[in-house]
């Protein structure tokens, strides 16, 4: 077994295993902590399929910004979930056998497929990448709308602080 397939299994149970923890722990900011954990687990996974553009887009969109935008929504809502009362579902033992069954399923599909005993193929270097890189920098193309997003963004967070902050001043 090479090196590269031992550190994709390390990896593999990583995020399998943090996937698992988001959906166990009772504990809702400890639970989004797990899901940066599972998505950084697969920008690993892009990584190592060499999809180095996918990697940096998990780490910036899905870890840098939803992620972390999960985690100021949990903080400014959390006077409200201590009083909501118990969180507990009582079906989750069918949600985990379903859960169990549509792994299995995937698992008896992936080990049936032929291309899964090869390795992944390597993409021929293109230009695209380039142009897209270009164009995501460029002022001329789309520089301008992702800063009116960030600026949406920050008017939104600061709207959520301003709306779960005090109401009674005197205080």
């Amino acid at each position: 077994m090479a090196l590269a397939q031992i550190l994709f299994l390390i990896v593999a149970a990583l995020g399998v295993l943090a996937g698992l923890m988001v959906v166990t722990v009772r504990n809702l900011l400890h639970a989004a902590l797990w899901l940066i954990v599972a998505l950084f687990a697969v920008a690993v996974l892009f990584a190592m399929l060499d999809a180095g553009f996918l990697a940096v887009i998990q780490v910036v969109i899905y870890i840098g910004a939803i992620a972390i935008l999960i985690i100021f929504a949990i903080m400014l809502t959390r006077r409200e979930a201590l009083t909501a009362g118990p969180q507990d579902n009582r079906l989750w033992p069918v949600a985990g056998t379903l859960c169990a069954l549509v792994f299995l399923g995937l698992a008896w599909s992936a080990s049936n497929f032929a291309g899964a005993q090869s390795g992944p193929a390597k993409l021929p270097a293109s230009d695209a990448l380039v142009a897209l890189g270009t164009a995501l920098v460029s002022p001329d193309q789309y520089v301008v709308p992702f800063e009116v997003a960030s600026v949406l963004l920050l008017a939104a967070l600061i709207g959520s602080v301003a709306i779960a902050g005090d109401r009674n001043p005197s205080k």
